[in-house]
């Protein structure tokens, strides 16, 4: 057996009020959910984006719980690409800037395929790149 896909990625904050507008207002993407103090849920293509109070998730459902999701949570900061085509990376550049969000870091992959980098308001690492860069 091998998975098919990716169908959710996770990513950590300190904020969830902040990670909310970043995640919406900034990069577009649509909320599917949200439980105050705990996580948002976001549509991005196929997938969805989740993302957490890390402090809440480490809390043990109640032995009753409808939906008995198992504890978890990360320290530090996380990393998320995003995929785009080298035309979407020139737009995205230009998008970040005017929203006055830095850009950390830009490059060609020494295999072909640009990489830009920013950060959200958590410090988590958030990667915009070619998929190429994986030769899909």
């Amino acid at each position: 057996m091998t998975p098919s896909a990716i169908l959710e990625s996770a990513l950590y904050v300190t904020n969830l009020p902040v990670a909310e507008a970043f995640y919406r207002d900034i990069l577009g993407l649509t909320l599917l959910g949200r439980v105050e103090g705990r996580h948002l849920f976001f549509r991005c293509g196929q997938g969805v984006l989740l993302v957490f109070n890390a402090e809440a998730t480490r809390i043990p459902p109640a032995p009753d719980a409808r939906l008995p999701v198992p504890p978890h949570g990360a320290v530090g900061e996380g990393h998320l690409c995003f995929a785009a085509t080298a035309d979407e990376l020139a737009g995205w550049k230009a998008h970040l800037e005017a929203k006055r969000i830095a850009i950390e870091s830009e490059f060609e992959w020494p295999q072909g395929g640009r990489s830009l980098y920013i950060r959200d308001p958590s410090g988590n690492s958030i990667e915009f790149a070619e998929p190429r860069i994986w030769g899909l």
